[in-house]
């Protein structure tokens, strides 16, 4: 049988790294192009490939093994296909976004294709050579004006999908939302994606992508998401990040049917789940709302696994050159055959050129530095088959990880219900505990009365929450006139903490001032239900107790740990109202001393600065 070669190629405005966010988005480029979707995500895991397959007008199946993808990002991608049920036996497609001098792409397409009988001859040049032709163009045009602005606003180029009775619930969300003061432009842009995106945009909405696109404010986003969520708009679900993959391998409804254990069937792997990285938070609209297509066209393409780099197979005693440019920072280098990796780091005045050899041996435990735009050899020394896998080794700013919004105000109050199941415990990584206590509480109720007393306990915790919230924060729990605070980031804290003193030990008339004693510590912890609440326990946590209990309640003890993180030294150096001072203490339950920090407020109050808290 004849093989058909075809190249088209077209020229854009938009430059290949943004193009590349399209074309490599093969499960979005197979749907625009007219390519149907799958009958299941994955048939059969074959080693590294994978057997898909799908229906063309639900008659005539159309099965296939499909070898990984290899890439260059953001030069080329291509992959293989070798057919088992269809007319066609061989595809071999590779895609290529070359410069040019005005900042555009010179794009090429090219398609290998080899039919298995008769019917494939006849089939190729009319399916193939004219109307996937027809389907690339268009797509190609699409993502160029979309890419350079030139796009025709959503409502414009898509009909409105909300389901039947869906106008007015969103129209009675809209004034709710706007009296909780969220600005209109964003409301607008949320509503806008829901009734006009497409399917693959809302099927899973990850709101700091959305915050970035939009280019407003991540929390603003974020707590918009959450309060339409709680308004019937939106669902919220819980996704399972596989380490390797970094996809969604699992889903889950509630924080409580989240698992310790979970399997990818992508890369055929079981891995413990932490909040800290595997547990990310998306949304999607409510059915009543608007019902969104999850079909899958493709479940491979780079941008599936848009932190990995470059991917390239190599067969047994063979090399390869990639030149590549990169981002600065630290990388791996992996085969799915060996265990472990090689890792570099990327550095302006790194290495121009750069060996990485595969052996049956370990990985050189060496980490190289290389520039940002080095040549890359990759080496197969072994007698196997090596897909050589360059991945980012950071994971993304811009997910909203179990640990980031568990840590959040917004979320604790909104959702109070969502625990983790009874008996499981979650590692959260690395968390800012802030315990917080009266000073004399117990002689304020005997000068004033139990009533008035309590009344002012009742307005310290308010104060308390209002500064937390502010730093972004979240109250935990209430013990007595204590309270528990958690936060991401040590500086946050410190500053929630000192406003919240502020307001405190300066009341409005007639009332006397309130100290508040305060200890903060940083480490990691793990997530608890505790009462059907979510919680937190382990060292960190004993220790930030701990310290607050030495505290005089003038000023903010912290830990070591706190102080040396990079932006609280630069807090600290800012603040000319107040001065630090270490000093060695012994906490009750462990035998070695700690260094701790005394943050105080110097003697002359005019230099504090005024705080925007209700009092």
């Amino acid at each position: 049988m004849p093989e058909f070669n075809y190249t088209w190629e077209f020229e854009t405005k938009a430059p290949p790294e943004a193009m590349w966010t399209r074309m490599a988005d093969t499960n979005r480029f197979n749907r625009d192009t007219g390519i149907p979707a799958l009958n299941g995500r994955v048939i059969e895991q074959r080693g590294s490939d994978r057997h898909l397959g799908f229906q063309y007008f639900g008659l005539v199946a159309v099965e296939w093994d499909e070898e990984p993808f290899e890439w260059v990002r953001p030069h080329r991608f291509g992959v293989v296909r070798r057919y088992t049920h269809s007319p066609l036996k061989e595809v071999h497609i590779r895609v290529e976004l070359q410069p040019r001098a005005d900042g555009g792409t010179h794009l090429i397409y090219k398609a290998r294709v080899v039919p298995r009988n008769f019917i494939g001859t006849l089939a190729i040049p009319i399916q193939i050579g004219v109307l996937t032709r027809l389907g690339i163009e268009r797509a190609v045009k699409r993502y160029d004006m979309e890419l350079t602005g030139r796009a025709p606003a959503l409502s414009k180029m898509n009909p409105s999908a909300l389901t039947p009775g869906a106008r007015p619930r969103l129209d009675s969300a809209r004034k709710t939302l706007t009296s909780r003061n969220f600005a209109r432009k964003v409301i607008d842009k949320l509503f806008q994606d829901i009734e006009y995106a497409d399917d693959i945009s809302l099927a899973r909405m990850r709101p700091y992508v959305l915050a970035d696109e939009w280019k407003v404010p991540r929390r603003e986003v974020l707590e918009l998401c959450l309060h339409a969520t709680r308004l019937g708009i939106l669902d919220l679900e819980w996704d399972l990040l596989c380490p390797l993959c970094r996809g969604a391998s699992n889903t889950a409804v509630t924080l409580g049917e989240v698992q310790k254990q979970v399997h990818c069937e992508a890369c055929n792997i079981d891995y413990e789940v932490n909040f800290e990285r595997s547990v990310e938070l998306s949304f999607h609209p409510n059915p009543s709302v608007r019902q969104v297509d999850t079909r899958v066209y493709c479940v491979g393409g780079p941008q599936v696994t848009p932190h990995i780099f470059a991917q390239h197979h190599l067969p047994p005693r063979t090399q390869a050159t990639i030149s590549i440019p990169l981002e600065g920072g630290r990388y791996r280098l992996r085969t799915p055959q060996k265990r472990g990796g090689q890792f570099l780091f990327a550095e302006p005045e790194g290495l121009p050129e750069l060996t990485l050899r595969a052996t049956e041996d370990n990985w050189n435990e060496d980490e190289p530095r290389m520039n940002l735009q080095p040549h890359l050899i990759f080496e197969n020394a072994t007698p196997q088959d090596q897909l050589f896998i360059l991945e980012r080794w950071a994971w993304s700013d811009q997910s909203v990880t179990a640990a980031d919004v568990t840590a959040l105000q917004t979320f604790r109050d909104l959702f109070a219900n969502e625990a983790l199941r009874s008996g499981e415990q979650f590692s959260v990584g690395g968390l800012t505990l802030v315990f917080t206590d009266l000073k004399r509480s117990t002689q304020l109720y005997r000068q004033i009365g139990d009533a008035p007393a309590f009344g002012r306990v009742l307005n310290h915790f308010e104060i308390i929450r209002s500064a937390v919230d502010k730093e972004e924060g979240a109250v935990v729990k209430t013990m007595g006139d204590a309270v528990m605070a958690v936060f991401r980031r040590p500086v946050n804290a410190i500053r929630a903490m000192q406003a919240a003193q502020h307001v405190l030990s300066d009341p409005p008339e007639n009332l006397s001032p309130l100290a508040l004693k305060v200890g903060i510590h940083s480490g990691t912890c793990i997530a608890v239900n505790l009462n059907n609440r979510l919680d937190y326990f382990g060292t960190t946590v004993n220790i930030a107790a701990r310290i607050a209990g030495l505290s005089s309640g003038r000023g903010i003890l912290v830990s070591d740990a706190v102080w040396n993180d990079p932006e609280v030294g630069k807090w600290i150096g800012c603040q000319p109202g107040f001065h630090s001072e270490p000093f060695k203490a012994t906490l009750r339950g462990y035998e070695e001393p700690f260094t701790l920090w005394r943050i105080e407020p110097n003697e002359d109050a005019e230099t504090l600065p005024q705080m925007e808290l209700a009092n």
